[in-house]
């Protein structure tokens, strides 16, 4: 898993920029992921990436498009020294895990990582980063596949559990 790094106040028009909010479809979106702030990354992200970013991440607009965004670029964790609020619900509501760093800096670009949620870390060229625990609800949301999958999940198993009676 390759990192993509990114400093501090990435918001959510530099995640995917305002004129690609008609799209809903995650390829479409990741296909300008980043446009206009690292062209790059649309054309090289490979499934399992993982974005680190420094201070409050996904500030600015209340866009659910930028964490759909990114799942359709393959990331499936953000690794930020902070998140702005709003993205932080809309990453977990929609099936991207938020985890919060407070050495996002000394983890550079273009490294090798893995993230261990069992142990909390980041491994990245034989170091480790300690990331804040995420309540295990919201794992369970992620896992799910986001909030809605999460729902459904729940709907199914009060349905099963309501026709034994």
């Amino acid at each position: 898993m390759r990192t993509w790094k990114f400093g501090d106040n990435i918001d959510t028009d530099a995640i995917i920029p305002g004129r690609y909010l008609v799209h809903y479809d995650p390829r479409k979106l990741a296909s300008h992921a980043f446009e206009g702030t690292r062209n790059e990354f649309a054309g090289e992200v490979a499934p399992g990436d993982i974005i680190i970013a420094g201070r409050n991440f996904g500030c600015g607009s209340s866009r659910e498009h930028a964490p759909i965004a990114l799942l359709g670029a393959g990331i499936r964790y953000v690794v930020a020294g902070s998140f702005a609020r709003i993205f932080y619900r809309n990453a977990v509501n929609v099936g991207l895990l938020p985890l919060v760093c407070p050495d996002t800096g000394s983890i550079p670009d273009g490294e090798e990582c893995r993230v261990d949620l069992a142990t909390m870390q980041i491994t990245c060229g034989g170091r480790s980063y300690v990331v804040e625990p995420v309540p295990d609800f919201l794992l369970q949301i992620v896992k799910a596949g986001g909030l809605i999958a999460y729902a459904r999940n729940l709907e199914e198993v009060e349905t099963c559990t309501g026709s034994q009676q």
